[in-house]
């Protein structure tokens, strides 16, 4: 079983650690880059790009994490966690920076504010059944993604989850639903076996 870490300084932190349990993986938060390096993949969950941002820093994590992912850890971001993943930013805060490693351009809180949040299935490539029910809370949504780039799925149009080797991103919050079919993935992911 894989030993998968949830970057545990703000956000989903807990249903992220439930998700990937009942996926099949050992989970654990982490918060320093010693905890870091005995995990085989990360999760980087939603909550507040900004937030992460700072923390990131703050923690000593953010130059760390970009080598750890541009040197091949899986990572899976939802939300907030992939816009940490993309490596260029639309409507960042002054200054924001993104540990990177997925080639493609996110637009921060895309779909609206807070009160414009709603949950809707999509459909995601790769996972096999009915759609999934997707909950976007000030989702962002990726604008460009480079050649390298698989998109998973759409909103109306919008891609809303990609893939490039082995990270992983969606725009929606797959932790808030008891559905563990992208964490699944997630995890063949780590394991190497999808």
């Amino acid at each position: 079983m894989p030993l998968i870490g949830v970057l545990a300084l703000q956000g989903d932190v807990r249903e992220h650690l439930r998700a990937l349990d009942e996926a099949g993986a050992r989970a654990c938060p982490v918060r320093r880059l010693n905890e870091l390096e005995s995990v085989d993949g990360l999760v980087i969950p939603g909550g507040e790009s900004t937030t992460l941002w700072r923390l990131a820093v703050a923690f000593d994590l953010l130059d760390p994490l970009r080598k750890l992912i541009a040197g091949g850890l899986p990572a899976f971001g939802s939300c907030a966690g992939m816009i940490m993943l993309a490596d260029r930013l639309r409507d960042g805060a002054g200054g924001q920076q993104t540990f990177g490693g997925i080639d493609m351009t996110v637009r921060r809180n895309a779909f609206g504010r807070q009160v414009d949040s709603f949950e809707r299935p999509v459909g995601v490539a790769g996972l096999d059944g009915a759609p999934f029910h997707a909950v976007f809370i000030r989702a962002p949504w990726v604008e460009q993604a480079g050649p390298g780039v698989r998109v998973l799925g759409r909103d109306e149009g919008r891609i809303v989850a990609v893939r490039q080797g082995v990270l992983l991103a969606t725009a929606f919050h797959p932790e808030l639903t008891p559905d563990r079919r992208i964490h699944e993935l997630f995890v063949s992911m780590v394991k190497g076996t999808s």
